[in-house]
């Protein structure tokens, strides 16, 4: 059966049952009626019984199950991999007991999935000014009411996945709770191991006459492996009398083996490898301590980071069967990344009618990187290449300050304002030498409106400045495509004026629907510019373009259909937008390199029915370029992804998961069409197609909470 026709025919089959009259009756036999929420001025807020429903068995869950909501993980470097220094910009959309965690290198992700859901008491979702500044612009936080019962509560998850060649993979992970009065200790460690396998091909064409240049067969094992220790204490005695700290060690590792068979037009064939051995380790400790003071609270934050990545790239040329080198390339990296941070704030609630909060922040980041690229001469002896800026130390000692106010106007509409103000002192020292200061004002102003009847507006206008990457001043390369990168000293930040307006409505009941607009305006737009070396040489290289644009609407329906079929839920999610920049090289008007496909949209649809619970996911979204300077570089699926899942739990502490990942057994392809020497030539010599395909993998789940009292044991 084809990908498509499995498609049609689970679709065809969920619309078969919800339209089934048999099923359209009352709950069943042990299965739980649906808590409602409760509207509480300004917020929604959900018992623990509204998700006992979905029997959860951690925060994640929980929140995953939120009408409406989608969890925002923030711009911390754990969630997007992107070098994201300092505090105050890195807030996700989650907050615990109202206070944010004092953690930047654990996503809220894992740090959800490590909170037993027993613990949950309530969760209330509400505007982003209603948790502080760092959320203020936020179109929506959820809070999340740890419970303060003492005891001890606790998960632990095993699971395996089989991939479609016979390949097994196991993990394996575990958290525990201990509250003892108003202390609560937590630890929790997690295998992390995410191994996955895919084949595939590469078909190398001349792009003028469509000639085969060179066909490759490739099989790639992937091996990535994120195991962590994180342990936390927290002190909670009153919203302004508390303590936390945390800590947290990550020694991960990821591995990758490439086999190639390689056949070029009249040549001899080959079976290349390709070997990507990274190690990275972090430390991380941190903590906050919050005290009354003026009739308000004044927070302290302290936080240390230390990350030591080793790399080693190999691409080896080898003869048919494998016995010889033919030459190849390799690449070795060492950096340590290290942050410090300092924070304080104080806060009140009503300071002549408004609730306000002022603060600064302090951070010290340095990144000291060396970086070694050789061929490989027949035989293996390696002959070093030089590349521009190879050998840096980057350090930078950073601050902001800022102040937020708000209040009401009028009984159902307010208005926040804030105004941040950012400096750093950047200093550039090795192969290049470059000492700068910035400074930015960063205002925004939201007004929120509840007119009634359920009615939710926001109108949001904000200015964002972009971090800059320290891994950008410095050049790398990549083997698996054959590529170097420059590195560009002279980078400055991006900067944008952006504008949201929100309008959410219940739909349903419990059901809501939440459209959101968006307008951004940028200047100075990071992307990729050609840089010179000093003898010459053309490098493809991050760099500021001019003005660019981007315009957006978001639409989600999250819609209960229990009278069609008791337990059943469908939200759907979906998003266009268009991005427009002028082309450095072509002075053609065109889209963003990558990360903003013009359209996506993806399917949730579950059916919760007692101790049984099944359903599948869909999304799919445009093909996505990255506009290089020699060559255009377009990612996509060849069709929906799908997977699906059925869960058996047969206690309110235990749960077994089958999971079906891409049912669809969908393709991710790559077509890169690529200029010589660079895009100043008017047409492509060669088009390079790729296709990955990981196929159907089949995971089983086990998951065992124990103690509390929250969400799962009702």
């Amino acid at each position: 059966m084809s990908a498509s026709a499995r498609i049609l025919l689970i679709t065809v089959c969920v619309a078969a049952l919800a339209a089934s009259p048999a099923f359209a009756q009352t709950p069943g036999a042990g299965e739980l009626p649906q808590a409602t929420p409760a509207q509480a001025g300004r917020t929604t807020v959900y018992d623990a019984a509204f998700f006992a429903q979905y029997a959860p068995r951690s925060a994640l869950d929980i929140v995953q199950r939120i009408p409406g909501f989608t969890l925002d993980l923030g711009s911390s470097e754990a969630a997007t991999g992107v070098d994201v220094r300092g505090f105050s910009g890195t807030a996700g959309n989650v907050v615990f007991n109202g206070a944010r965690p004092s953690s930047k290198s654990e996503t809220l992700q894992s740090l959800l999935a490590r909170i037993p859901a027993s613990r949950i008491k309530k969760v209330e979702v509400g505007p982003g000014d209603l948790y502080g500044a760092d959320y203020s612009s936020k179109t929506q936080v959820a809070n999340l009411f740890l419970s303060a019962d003492r005891g001890i509560a606790g998960n632990a998850t095993v699971s395996a996945v089989r991939h479609w060649f016979g390949k097994v993979v196991p993990t394996a992970s575990a958290s525990i709770l201990v509250s003892r009065g108003p202390s609560t200790f937590s630890l929790s460690g997690d295998l992390g191991r995410t191994d996955y396998f895919e084949e595939g091909f590469d078909r190398v064409t001349d792009f003028a006459t469509g000639d085969l240049v060179e066909f490759r067969d490739k099989f790639n094992h992937i091996h990535p492996h994120d195991p962590y220790l994180s342990g936390s204490w927290a002190l909670e005695q009153a919203d302004d009398k508390s303590v936390h700290f945390n800590a947290r060690v990550a020694p991960s590792t990821f591995f990758l083996l490439q086999d190639n068979h390689v056949t070029p037009v009249g040549d001899a064939e080959r079976d290349d490898n390709l070997v990507e051995d990274y190690k990275t380790t972090v430390y991380e400790v941190g903590g906050d301590v919050t005290r009354p003071l003026a009739n308000g609270a004044v927070k302290l934050v302290g936080l240390a980071n230390r990350q030591h990545k080793t790399t080693r790239d190999t691409y080896l040329f080898r003869s048919l069967g494998g016995a010889e080198i033919l030459g190849g390339s390799e690449q070795l990296t060492q950096s340590q990344r290290n942050e410090s941070i300092g924070r304080v704030s104080w806060s009140r609630q009503d300071l002549l009618g408004f609730r306000f909060e002022t603060g600064a922040e302090a951070a010290w980041n340095t990144l000291d990187y060396h970086l070694d690229f050789f061929s490989l001469e027949p035989g293996g002896d390696r002959t070093k290449i030089d590349l521009p800026i190879e050998d840096a130390t980057v350090e930078e000692l950073r601050g902001e300050v800022y102040v937020n106010a708000g209040r009401p106007l009028t009984h159902n509409l307010r208005m926040d304002a804030a105004l941040n103000y950012e400096m750093s002192r950047l200093k550039v020292r090795g192969d290049a030498t470059e000492d700068r200061s910035l400074k930015f004002l960063k205002p925004s102003v939201t007004f929120d409106w509840q007119p009634g009847a359920g009615w939710h507006a926001q109108a949001i206008l904000r200015r964002t400045v972009a971090q800059l990457d320290f891994f950008d001043f410095v050049s790398s390369a990549e083997l698996s495509v054959g590529r170097v990168n420059g590195g560009n000293a002279n980078l400055v930040p991006q900067r944008t004026w952006e504008s949201r307006l929100l309008v959410e409505h219940p739909i349903f009941g419990q059901g809501k629907a939440r459209l959101e607009l968006g307008y951004d305006l940028v200047s100075k737009l990071q992307d990729r510019i050609l840089i010179l070396d000093d003898d010459g040489n053309a490098f493809d290289a991050p760099g500021n373009l001019g003005k660019g644009r981007r315009q957006y609407a978001d639409l989600t329906l999250d819609a209960p259909l229990d009278r069609l079929w008791t337990g059943l839920r469908i939200k759907l999610h979906g998003q266009v937008q268009r991005t427009r920049v002028d082309d450095p090289i072509s002075h053609r008007s065109r889209d963003f390199s990558g990360f903003y496909p013009r359209w996506q949209w993806d399917a949730d649809i579950r059916r919760d029915a007692g101790k049984f619970a099944y359903g599948f996911t869909l999304n799919d979204n445009r093909r996505i370029t990255f506009f290089r300077t020699d060559e255009f570089d377009t990612n996509f699926n060849t069709q929906p992804f799908v997977s699906g899942f059925v869960e058996y739990r047969p206690s309110t502490k235990s749960t077994v998961t089958l999971d079906l990942t891409d049912i669809s057994d969908t393709g991710g392809d790559r077509d890169r069409l690529l200029f010589i020497p660079n895009r100043t030539s008017p047409e492509p010599a060669l088009e390079d197609y790729r296709h990955r395909d990981s196929h159907v993998r089949i995971g089983l789940t086990f998951k065992q909470s124990f103690g509390g009292s929250g969400a799962a044991a009702h």
